[in-house]
């Protein structure tokens, strides 16, 4: 059996609190904790979670903008700690990311032609200008712009055509890998829908793997093959995408999906209980004990205050963390059975 593309096992990322002139150590904000999951090759895989939920954390510990303060993430087989030269050079070619706001990703001084053509000379992938404007012209047309727009700046462009930009900057190096961190959270709906399918095209056609995070389930779910749902620093879930809307088995999991909107009638009478109390998402300064989704839980009881439920696999490749699988399954089973009628 092939190694999977991306393999993140058990990692861990605090960032230290200081203060003082002396930079005093006084805390920890606790970004990510003991998150694992795989990327196979050709993949979409979505991380979803609240905004705090550490999920941008991840993508930027895959991307080596900063490091894990416990765990391991391998690509290709290459640890992602290594820093050697070649494995460094490696990385950076091999992976590339697309942020969430396109206005401030790229700089409004410089050409498009300027910003895309970067990468290719620090690269050495084009050694004449003739070269790179030939590039930058294919980049372009991948992303479905005309040659043109390269003698244009940022400002002159609309918020799709910026993040178009950025996903050609991303892809100028020809990698195998791209972090897409909330890629269409900072557009118009209907610029959103060609974005995603600007994405799916450029997927298939490369045969690129993507981590596709988000705020929002009914976006990832259009998109990715396997999900997981973050809360808090934690994963809560992770499934394929299918499995995960059809047998939801974690409480925060459900939240989530009966807050997509219903467009019928009988969506909005089949979509799962909201398993929240309401209230804001505790501080990653000071997580709440046990399970910290357990001050907003309706299934919680003493032990889910006292002791942190381990991911446990529930069926083959489903993953769930919570003290009351039980519960659960009846609950889900029963939501199943309601899609399984609507259909």
């Amino acid at each position: 059996m092939n190694e999977a593309l991306l393999v993140v096992e058990n990692v861990v990322k605090h960032f230290p609190i200081r203060t003082g002139i002396f930079q005093r150590k006084v805390g920890e904000v606790k970004a990510v904790e003991d998150v694992s999951f795989t990327v196979e090759s050709g993949e979409i895989f979505g991380l979803v979670g609240e905004s705090g939920s550490g999920k941008s954390t991840v993508g930027k510990m895959i991307l080596r903008i900063y490091r894990p303060t416990e765990g391991t993430i391998k690509y290709k087989g290459r640890d992602l700690s290594s820093t050697s030269q070649e494995n460094q050079r490696f990385f950076t070619k091999e992976m590339q990311m697309v942020f969430q706001d396109p206005k401030s990703s790229l700089n409004p001084r410089r050409s498009i032609l300027s910003t895309l053509e970067d990468p290719l000379i620090v690269h050495g992938i084009a050694k004449s200008r003739r070269q790179r404007k030939d590039i930058v012209a294919e980049l372009l047309q991948k992303v479905e712009l005309s040659p043109g727009y390269m003698y244009k700046y940022p400002s002159s462009l609309s918020g799709g055509q910026r993040q178009r930009i950025a996903i050609a900057r991303a892809l100028a190096v020809n990698p195998s890998f791209i972090v897409l961190d909330e890629p269409t959270s900072a557009l118009d709906v209907s610029v959103q829908a060609k974005i995603i399918r600007l994405l799916q095209v450029l997927q298939k056609n490369m045969h690129l793997s993507y981590l596709f995070i988000s705020h929002d389930l009914s976006l990832v779910r259009t998109i990715a093959s396997h999900t997981a749902v973050m809360y808090l620093g934690f994963l809560f879930e992770y499934a394929t995408t299918e499995e995960l809307f059809r047998y939801p088995l974690n409480p925060y999991t459900r939240t989530l999906i009966s807050a997509v909107p219903a467009v019928t009638k009988e969506e909005k009478e089949i979509k799962p209980e909201n398993q929240s109390r309401g209230g804001d998402t505790p501080s990653p300064v000071n997580p709440p004990s046990g399970c910290v989704f357990h001050p907003r839980c309706i299934l919680s009881d003493n032990t889910c205050s006292e002791q942190l439920p381990m991911l446990e696999e529930i069926s083959p490749g489903h993953y769930v963390r919570c003290h009351h699988v039980s519960k659960n399954i009846v609950i889900a089973e029963q939501y199943k059975k309601n899609l399984a009628r609507n259909e």
